[in-house]
């Protein structure tokens, strides 16, 4: 793919998103989200967890999500059953299909932070009572 396949605009400027200015975003129990920016195609953000918690049952729709653990510990349950586990730490990337119902949790004494960009259209974040049995 060249730069003109995929490039609108090429004299457009880069944006910042200053770490001060996130804002709540997108709330899931046990989990803290904060919104970067967010625009038809992609949302982008960060979420923490602290010690010890166990997040609710949820997915992204349409969204398919890139995580990456920037500190702490980061465990992801998805599946059958919530069966198939995901145990990550800093410097590790996770992804997270279109659709897949799943919930995290911090196994870790210190709070865990991660960057989160999702690509996709629709809402980014629903939450349900968990996944299908196997």
């Amino acid at each position: 793919m060249t730069t003109q396949e995929y490039s609108h605009d090429p004299a457009r400027p880069c944006s910042l998103f200053a770490g001060d200015d996130l804002t709540d975003a997108d709330p899931t129990p046990g989990m803290h989200r904060k919104l970067a920016a967010h625009s038809e195609g992609m949302w982008t953000g960060t979420v923490d967890t602290e010690p010890k918690a166990v997040t609710g049952w949820h997915h992204h729709g349409d969204h398919e999500t890139t995580i990456y653990v920037v500190s702490g510990e980061f465990r992801l349950e998805s599946g059958p059953n919530g069966e198939d586990v995901v145990e990550a730490k800093a410097g590790d990337f996770i992804r997270v299909p279109a659709g897949a119902i799943h919930r995290e949790s911090n196994p870790g004494d210190t709070t865990s932070h991660a960057v989160i960009v999702r690509c996709g259209s629709g809402v980014p974040t629903v939450n349900v009572d968990g996944p299908a049995a196997s």
